[in-house]
Formats: C-alpha cells, sequence, structure tokens
C-alpha cells in the first residue's frame, strides 16, 4: 500500500479527482503487476488536445517556458504563456514531473521508471540518459547547477547526481535519518540557496541539507510531520518550503532553521514561484496564496472554478505568472474570491 500511495503521491496524495487524472492507466497497471524486464519506451504522441494534458513541473529555458506532464508531453511557449506547442521529439510517453534548464539550451526532465531526458537545443528535442525499466521508482524533481552539474531525486530516497553533463548518473547513498531506520523517505523537490546549498523537500517534515552540491547531506527537522512537496529560495536570501494542507515553513538563516508560516489556505500546496518581488504559491482546490515581505506573511484568494493548480512557471514583466493544472493550460483571467478559505 505505501508504494501505491507514494506513486500516486507527487504531491497530490489528498486529491482522489488529481489522482486519477494526472497518472495514466497504464501507470496504474504498473503498480498492480511486477514490470516487465521486456519493457520498451515509446515516443509520446503528437496530439491537438496536448495542452489539455496534466502538468506536473514547468520552468524558463532563456525566454521559453517548458512545462512536462503526463504521457511524456513537453510543452513550449515563446510568447509568455499565451501559447503552447509540443516538444519536437520526446523518446517516451510515461509522465514526466519535473524539468530544469541550466541555461536557454541545456535541460532535463524526469519521471516515471527513473527516466532522466537530456535536451541541447532548448526543449526542441530529447534523448534519454537514464531509464530503469526494471521496477518504476520514479524521479520527482531535478535539478541542474550548470550544464554539467546536477541532481535528481525520487521514490524512497533515491537521489542520483551528475558532474559530466549527465553521461553518467551515480546513486548517492543517504544516511539514516533522524528518527532511525533506513534511509527510504520520498524525496519531492529539490532547489539551491543563492549561496549554493542545496535541499530537498521530502516527507515526513524533513528537508535535506547538502553543501557540497549533493556528494554528502544532513537532515533537517522541522518538528512537522507531514510531506513537503516544493521548496524556493528567494532572491532575498529566504527559503520557503510547502505541501500538505497549505503548510508552509520558512527559513532565513540559510536552511539551518525553520518555522511555519501561516498560508492563509487549508488546501495542499503544489508549487511556489517568485514573480518580481511577490511569492506565488498555487494548490489543489483552485487556491492561490501571495506574499510581498518574503513569504513571511501571506495573503490568499480561490479560482471560482476550484481548479486544482498543479505548477507555476514565471513569464516575462514584473507581475507575469503561468499556471497549469491536472487540466492543463490555465486560461488566464478567470474570476477569483478573495479571502481565507
Amino acid at each position: 500500500m505505501r508504494y501505491q500511495h507514494t506513486l500516486l503521491g507527487r504531491r497530490f496524495a489528498t486529491s482522489a479527482l488529481a489522482v486519477l487524472l494526472l497518472f495514466t492507466h497504464e501507470v496504474n497497471a504498473q503498480m498492480a503487476a511486477p514490470a516487465a524486464p521486456a519493457l520498451k519506451a515509446s515516443p509520446a504522441e503528437k496530439s491537438a488536445a496536448a495542452s489539455l494534458a496534466p502538468i506536473l513541473g514547468a520552468t524558463r529555458a532563456g525566454k521559453r517556458i517548458v512545462a512536462v506532464g503526463s504521457y511524456g508531453i513537453i510543452l513550449l511557449s515563446d510568447d509568455d504563456g499565451k501559447s503552447f506547442r509540443q516538444a519536437a521529439s520526446v523518446p517516451i510517453s510515461s509522465t514526466l514531473t519535473a524539468v530544469s534548464f541550466a541555461d536557454a539550451k541545456n535541460g532535463w526532465a524526469v519521471g516515471h521508471w527513473g527516466v532522466i531526458l537530456h535536451t541541447t537545443d532548448g526543449g526542441e528535442h530529447w534523448a534519454t540518459q537514464r531509464m530503469d525499466t526494471q521496477a518504476d521508482r520514479p524521479l520527482f524533481s531535478v535539478h541542474v547547477f550548470d550544464a554539467q552539474q546536477g541532481v535528481a531525486v525520487g521514490l524512497w530516497s533515491l537521489m542520483l547526481t551528475t558532474h559530466d553533463g549527465g553521461k553518467t548518473w551515480g546513486a548517492v547513498t543517504l544516511p539514516p535519518p533522524p528518527d532511525g531506520g533506513k534511509a527510504d523517505c520520498n524525496l519531492f523537490t529539490a532547489f539551491a540557496s543563492a549561496k549554493g546549498t542545496l535541499f530537498v523537500a521530502a516527507e515526513r517534515g524533513l528537508i535535506l541539507r547538502s553543501d557540497d552540491r549533493g556528494q554528502t547531506w544532513q537532515y533537517v527537522v522541522t518538528g512537522y510531520k507531514g510531506s513537503f512537496w516544493s521548496g524556493l529560495a528567494l532572491k532575498g536570501g529566504s527559503l520557503l518550503v510547502a505541501g500538505l494542507r497549505g503548510t508552509i515553513y520558512r527559513s532565513s538563516d540559510d536552511g539551518h532553521t525553520w518555522q511555519a508560516v501561516d498560508s492563509g489556505v487549508k488546501s495542499s500546496i503544489t508549487d511556489i514561484v517568485q514573480v518580481g518581488n511577490k511569492v506565488v504559491a498555487v494548490g489543489l482546490d483552485g487556491v492561490q496564496t501571495e506574499s510581498t515581505d518574503e513569504g513571511a506573511t501571506f495573503t490568499s484568494r480561490q479560482r471560482a472554478d476550484r481548479l486544482s493548480m498543479t505548477a507555476a512557471a514565471v513569464g516575462s514583466g514584473p507581475n507575469a505568472l503561468v499556471l497549469f493544472s491536472e487540466k492543463g493550460v490555465v486560461p488566464a483571467m478567470l474570476p477569483v474570491s478573495t479571502g481565507k478559505q
């Protein structure tokens, strides 16, 4: 049951509807039976409805926005999210969960079957660097420092690092967690501070910290018992992690200590971005909560349609925000209701 719960999780364990939309029948079948060693990857299909597919991760690649999601779909926008098109070629059709770019050209995407994809042309064409067909041990997040160094994290403390642009990905053995036992907590989001410190938001209220770009790690105990699904380093130096039931924790000392912050919402937060001087967190049930003081306080609002938002990206301009959901790209300018839930 734990394996099933975790696969259905990646930020959305509390929403049965979102789960059904975000993970395909193929994935459910894979959970019910052992993976066949003869599994072969099939390329993502082109679809006129690609922009309506569930999207799980998004980022910028120079001036371009790149988003990834179900069925191996990768969407590209060169007009700040006004329109999207599919990438020219993606070698897999399984769920992709996250994406990270070192610059405008070099990017990596990760997902189910522990897959790691690489692009050198801003997301137009992708090649497989890693895929484990023996077991579906998904990767949930990837963070790259530059075109050579990066880290990918996922199910049951799966952690991989590269120092050669992804030609090789080596496994990192994590130390036992503070409460004892083996290192098996699920790792949901990797991000780095301006000082270069690497963090991973995890389950059981844990945050992992590395001062050497992922080679050695220590746990930071926050006192929270739930899962952190997202994390962000702010331009002013503060750090935020967020997750289940609207939980947000903040650090102002480069992640050594963390304090709970009232987000103003009770629905789970799926992503956090900084747009100009504003911090925006989005989540299930159409919630959106914003801060103008480096995450110290938040003001919330809720979409009238209560569409669960799953990812966000920053467009150009001080107030540009591009949103994604369980139903794909979120149409702009839908009405919202203000105030706490």
